[in-house]
């Protein structure tokens, strides 16, 4: 799949009057992201798209590991091996 705001996968946006779809567009070429700008006065404004540009989600990382002979984590009070490990 292509990278959002690219021109295979551009960001798509609605807007409510032509300044307000210049200001994005002028945005997404500082950034060098495509963009589909749609005006339409009778319905509201939806700009996730760009929100999701500029704030990409970040990776959920999990750093904690846990050794055989500490507690399990599902609460039962056995030893990690004993307990959780196999399953």
């Amino acid at each position: 799949m292509a990278k959002f705001g690219t021109k295979e996968h551009p960001a798509i946006i609605r807007v409510q009057n032509m300044q307000r779809g210049e200001e994005f567009m002028t945005l997404c070429n500082r950034h060098g992201w495509q963009v589909i700008v749609g005006i339409e006065p009778d319905k509201p404004e939806d700009i996730s798209d760009i929100d999701r540009l500029l704030n990409p989600p970040r990776p959920f990382i999990n750093n904690i590991t846990i050794g055989r002979n500490d507690p399990c984590n599902c609460g039962s009070g056995k030893k990690y091996k004993n307990c959780c490990m196999n399953n």
